[in-house]
């Protein structure tokens, strides 16, 4: 496990095609993909944020199955990977909560297709050297403009080969987690 780093989904404050500030649902696939992607690239925390009391029970549904239930027994990886995951009412919970689990104060970076600022990868690698680290993933449209606007720091977008830029969030994260902790990335002592 990489002690020092942390991945939060955030399904409020998000923005729906509209730019309207609203509170996404949480799917199946995403706690899953990004789980497992969390596992592989030893990641200590994967925050489920949302506000929604029936999101959280449906999320509490979902584990149970995979580390008590049935699915338990039938793929013990998955439930291995979906250990990972803690639910939050806030992005300011996962962040007190990360700093008790990280023994310090975590440095959020935000992620988002449609910026046009942020550091880059090596930037953000040197960033993960200095202190604790927390991934910050939107849903829907993207994290609400009030989150960025609370001075923390940016990831450059990922950037394709067009105009078109909407990824799958369970893909961007991976993309990101691959160039942070992948063994191809430069500068991989960041234990």
């Amino acid at each position: 496990m990489n002690s020092r780093v942390a991945v939060a989904l955030v399904h409020y404050p998000v923005t729906d095609r509209r730019g309207d500030l609203v509170s996404t649902a949480v799917t199946n696939l995403d706690l899953h993909d990004i789980a497992r992607t969390a596992r592989t690239y030893g990641v200590n925390r994967f925050y489920v944020v949302t506000p929604v009391v029936e999101q959280q029970y449906l999320v509490e549904r979902i584990l149970s199955h995979w580390q008590d239930g049935h699915g338990a027994a039938y793929n013990r990886h998955r439930g291995e990977a979906l250990s990972l995951i803690r639910i939050v009412g806030s992005l300011d919970e996962a962040l007190s909560d990360w700093k008790i689990c990280a023994g310090s104060a975590a440095v959020p970076v935000l992620t988002g297709a449609t910026r046009n600022d942020g550091i880059g990868t090596d930037e953000c690698r040197t960033l993960l050297r200095e202190a604790p680290m927390l991934l910050v993933f939107g849903t829907g449209w993207g994290l609400a403009p009030e989150l960025f606007e609370r001075g923390w720091t940016v990831l450059e977008p990922i950037r394709g080969r067009g105009v078109y830029n909407h990824l799958p969030v369970r893909a961007a994260a991976a993309i990101i987690l691959d160039r942070l902790l992948g063994m191809s990335a430069s500068n991989q002592k960041t234990e």
